[in-house]
């Protein structure tokens, strides 16, 4: 009975853990850039877009194409920061709980941690 309490005493820490990392990915964000800075993308580190900033010097009727595609590797960008400070964040919030490498966590993010 002694271990059955201390894994229930155990599965309310991580719950605690969890709660607290899903509340930092909300007020976490990340910029991507491209052009030199031209394009901002924020992101939350849940991959939220929160702001979109455009450099006016890139805005040319004629050539929409490419500052669509500054726009498309500006977010690719925060999304690859997106999700570098999620994978830490919950590495942080699931260290020292002894989860199995590739554990599957309860809201689909995968380790390593």
């Amino acid at each position: 009975m002694k271990d059955l309490t201390g894994l229930m005493k155990k599965a309310q820490e991580m719950q605690q853990r969890m709660s607290e990392a899903q509340a930092r990915l909300d007020d976490l964000e990340v910029v991507g850039e491209s052009g030199a800075g031209m394009i901002k993308v924020t992101l939350t580190a849940k991959g939220e877009m929160r702001g979109l900033t455009i450099d006016p010097s890139v805005i040319d009727k004629d050539e929409a194409e490419v500052l669509e595609d500054l726009i498309k590797a500006a977010f690719s960008d925060a999304k690859r920061k997106a999700d570098e400070a999620q994978a830490q964040v919950m590495g942080e919030a699931t260290k020292g709980m002894g989860l199995p490498p590739g554990f599957d966590l309860p809201f689909g993010m995968k380790g390593p941690f």
